[in-house]
Parts: structure tokens; C-alpha cells; sequence
């Protein structure tokens, strides 16, 4: 059946009903001549970073000692003019919302701070790059299913989130705004792993398996750390000023110190809440307080109650072998 075009006479009045709501009040939309970061560059400077850190495993596979000064060089030189531009709007927008004004000519010039950030974040690749390979080694080391290093690299979606989190932290600490958010998103939305780029983590860290892991904003996460899957580090509670407003930049999530494992689904929440080195949390605990170093905590052991051909002849049920 052919579609009505006497229909289509109703547009142009529903364009003016959808455009009409667009108003200077209006927290959805962005209308103006300042450009906000672009979110497919910031997606592909993300790929040419990966690409810098792990050479020879992402888009190009035929390098090798006669090539890979010239394809680092192209990659940094591009990374070069596609974060300055990047960096640059994200920094003036921050000012213009700060400032709560819409005028686009601004005494700063804010591409040259970017031009002076990016220099700065590309110098610390090579510090990533070491600390990145601590977590290819305690992957390794912390998952009897790998064969070998490239398949971390290649193939665990832990890896994946953790490498968006290392170059987004970088960001963070200078001090480039939404860029970071934007990055860690976008790995949410690839792995099912959601790290905030503000949290503090170590060297040799490994997320096994992943989905549903969430790490907040002021965790801060020692050295040789192993959480598993469905785990949550997380804020307790939100504060509030006199007039009912969430107050920012407190420590609202835990601190888990060196060698300690989070097994799946446990939930850890609360600034002043500190699991001690070398610590044992187990499957779907929910702690809000404090753990000592060297301890560990399980839930008791549950029972499974069997119906059917399992359920033994004097009507015991089988209990669950609950072992960590």
C-alpha cells in the first residue's frame, strides 16, 4: 500500500513544535558557533593511541624494524593536530559553562592550551606503555585459561577497558575536561566495564571476565588488585549541602590496598571503607566497612534445595560445595 504524501503536509508544523522547544533554558541542546569535542574523534584518537601502545596488533600488522619510526611518526603527528582541536573545545567549552556565557570569542586561547596538554600526554606514553605491560603480565599470570600475552592484548575486554581508563586518567590529571568522561564511555559501552577516569589504580592490575564491574570516581585501587566480574566499588551514600545539593569532590568510594581479590558480584561501597592488603573478598558480599590486611570474607555457606531425581531417598537435600 502506497504511503499517504497528503500526510507529509504535517511536517513542516511538527519541525516548528520540535524546534520550538529548543529554548536558551534548555539542558539538552548545544546551539551556537562554538563546536563541543567531536565524539568520532575522540573515538578515533583513541584507536591511534592503541595503535602507538600495542604496534603490530591493532589496524597494522606488517610492521617491523624498517617501518615503525615512520607509522609512530604519522601516528603522533596526528595525534598531535586531532587532540589539540579536541582538547581545545572541550576546555572552552568548560570555561563558557563556567563562566555562563555563550559568546564564542574568548580572550584565551584555548587551542594553544591544548596544543601545550597533548604535548604533555604524548610524552607520557612511554610511562603507559610500561605500566600498561604490568597488566598484560598479571592477566597472564592471574588467568590459567591464557595461553599466551597476545591473547590479553588481542581478546579480553578487561584489558580493553583498563587501557581506555589508563590514557583517560592521564587526561584527568591534566586537567582536560569531558575528553576523559567521553573515552571511559565509550569503553563502557564496548566491554560492559565501567571505570571512572578519576580513580586512582596500580601497577599489575587484572579484570577478569569484567561485564558489570564498576569502579567510582575516588576508589583508589593499590597494586597486584584482581577483581572478577559483577563487582561494584561504589559510594555508600551521597552528602548533601543546606539547600539539598550533592556535595562534590569528597571521597565517596573505597580504597583497596595491594594484593587483594574481589571475586564476582561482591560490593564494596563507602569512601571510608579500606580493604586491607592482602585481603580475600568473596562472591556477593557486601561490605561497608572497613576489612583488616591479610582477611578474609565469605558469605556462609548457603544450602541448594533439590527437587527431582537428585533429591536423595530420606528427603536430605545435597548442600552446595561453596568453595572461593
Amino acid at each position: 500500500m502506497a504511503s499517504d504524501f497528503r500526510l507529509k503536509e504535517s511536517l513542516p508544523e511538527l519541525t516548528e513544535q520540535i524546534v520550538a522547544t529548543y529554548t536558551a533554558d534548555d539542558s539538552i541542546n548545544h546551539l551556537g558557533h562554538c563546536p563541543l569535542p567531536s565524539y568520532e574523534a575522540v573515538v578515533n584518537i583513541l584507536v591511534d593511541l592503541k595503535d602507538i601502545l600495542y604496534p603490530g596488533y591493532r589496524r597494522h600488522t606488517n610492521l617491523h624494524a624498517g617501518n615503525i619510526r615512520y607509522h609512530v611518526g604519522g601516528l603522533v603527528d596526528s595525534l598531535h593536530d586531532q587532540l589539540t582541536v579536541q582538547i581545545g573545545r572541550a576546555l572552552q567549552h568548560e570555561h563558557r559553562v563556567k563562566q555562563k556565557h555563550d559568546d564564542c570569542v574568548d580572550q584565551i586561547d584555548f587551542e594553544a592550551k591544548g596544543q601545550a596538554m597533548t604535548i604533555e600526554l604524548l610524552k607520557r606514553i612511554v610511562k603507559l606503555r610500561k605500566t600498561l605491560a604490568t597488566d598484560v603480565e598479571a592477566a597472564f599470570a592471574g588467568d590459567p585459561a591464557c595461553q599466551t600475552t597476545d591473547e590479553i592484548v588481542f581478546c579480553y575486554p578487561g584489558f580493553e577497558a583498563i587501557t581506555v581508563y589508563r590514557i583517560a586518567h592521564e587526561l584527568v590529571q591534566l586537567d582536560v575536561p569531558f575528553i576523559p568522561r567521553m573515552m571511559t564511555e565509550w569503553a563502557h559501552q564496548q566491554t560492559g566495564i565501567d571505570i571512572h577516569p578519576g580513580a586512582t589504580i596500580g601497577d599489575y592490575f587484572f579484570i577478569d571476565h569484567g561485564t558489570g564491574v564498576v569502579i567510582g570516581e575516588t576508589c583508589e585501587i593499590g597494586r597486584h588488585v584482581k577483581l572478577y566480574q559483577g563487582v561494584t566499588l561504589g559510594a555508600l551514600s551521597f552528602p548533601t549541602d543546606a539547600d539539598g545539593q550533592l556535595i562534590r569532590g569528597q571521597k565517596r568510594h573505597p580504597t583497596i590496598e595491594d594484593n587483594v581479590v574481589v571475586y564476582a558480584n561482591a560490593t564494596i561501597l563507602g569512601g571510608r571503607t579500606v580493604v586491607g592488603r592482602d585481603s580475600v573478598i568473596g562472591s556477593s558480599v557486601w561490605i561497608t566497612r572497613s576489612v583488616s590486611p591479610g582477611t578474609t570474607v565469605v558469605l556462609e555457606k548457603p544450602q541448594l534445595r533439590v527437587r527431582g531425581s537428585e533429591e536423595s531417598k530420606d528427603g536430605s537435600h545435597p548442600e552446595l560445595n561453596y568453595q572461593i
